[in-house]
């Protein structure tokens, strides 16, 4: 939050135009550093608003200037309001513009559940407007019980497929990192992978808008998908088959032209198993197959190997060793 933002705040404030959680933050900071004579303590809101407007133009010419606030002369007492409420106003300004971040956090944390996903499971919850939301093994999300007047916000880390209530005065956004997907009623994936820096949003119903840090990086319809590269800032817009994307959910498995390095991470994850490859070159063969609940990891196996020219075997362990020649 830079100067000119706790300029904002504090005028939002004495007008009464602030959230409950900015007037948490003001009133934090004006309990925690005002309270340098006794008689603080007995302002009321209303007293505090007036010496914080009195002192409010000597405040801002000192932020900005780093300069001594003017403060005319006037009886002793009221001087020391107005000394008082100086120097409160200068802590609280300085020190909101340098621990913003985590005073934020805290807030949040204070409001929001949260829930995890250990290794090796999913779950499904329902949200207080109803949507519904599907997280993936090792997903986090933090969301409040209930949601504000003005829109509907959670925060994810990992994998979730959203199935979003539609209610057009309240946005629906979830805030992954930097990035933030706003919708108003729709179904979509999102995915973040922290081992290859990549987050995917795909739509299978509605519309979804995301963006990176503010700049909008996809405009995305049914069966559409962004792919945002984390370290470059990168995205990619392309049309995909959504019931690949969101096999996971209901335990089936689609592959669709895809490498059978990708299609051995999800025949991990699906069967808790360790995969390895023998020879290097049959990582980058491509192929296209459908695996349907119920079916047996021997099954499976045997499928995909025979689309990849390999064979494969069991060692102790639950680790699988794929062989053969390769594609190429």
């Amino acid at each position: 939050m830079n100067r000119n933002n706790i300029e904002a705040l504090i005028v939002r404030y004495l007008n009464k135009e602030t959230s409950a959680e900015e007037n948490q933050l003001v009133e934090k900071w004006l309990a925690d550093n005002g309270n340098a004579d006794p008689d603080w303590q007995k302002l009321d809101r209303t007293h505090k608003d007036k010496w914080l407007s009195d002192v409010l133009v000597e405040i801002k010419e000192t932020i900005e200037q780093n300069e001594p606030p003017v403060v005319p002369i006037a009886s002793p007492k009221y001087l020391w309001y107005k000394l008082a409420g100086a120097a409160a106003v200068l802590i609280i300004g300085f020190s909101l513009y340098l621990n913003w971040p985590l005073l934020q956090t805290q807030i949040l944390s204070d409001r929001l559940a949260s829930i995890s996903i250990p290794d090796n499971q999913k779950k499904q919850i329902i949200l207080a407007d109803g949507t519904t939301v599907w997280l993936n093994s090792g997903a986090e999300l933090k969301y409040p019980k209930v949601f504000n007047a003005d829109s509907r916000e959670v925060y994810l880390s990992g994998e979730a497929y959203f199935d979003v209530q539609r209610d057009e005065s309240k946005p629906f956004l979830i805030h992954t990192g930097d990035v933030v997907t706003r919708v108003l009623g729709t179904a979509f994936n999102i995915k973040e992978d922290k081992e290859k820096h990549t987050l995917e949003v795909t739509v299978t119903r509605g519309k979804v808008s995301v963006a990176d840090d503010g700049k909008i990086v996809g405009v995305l319809t049914a069966n559409q998908q962004v792919s945002l590269d984390l370290l470059s800032r990168k995205a990619e817009e392309k049309t995909v088959d959504t019931r690949s994307v969101i096999a996971w959910q209901d335990n089936e498995m689609l592959f669709d032209d895809v490498r059978f390095a990708d299609a051995a991470k999800q025949l991990e994850q699906q069967f808790h198993v360790k995969i390895t490859f023998e020879n290097e070159k049959l990582k980058d063969c491509r192929f296209s197959g459908t695996a349907l609940k119920g079916e047996q990891l021997d099954h499976v196996l045997d499928v995909i190997s025979g689309f990849n020219n390999s064979t494969w075997k069991m060692k102790p362990g639950n680790h699988i060793v794929i062989s053969g020649e390769g594609c190429n």
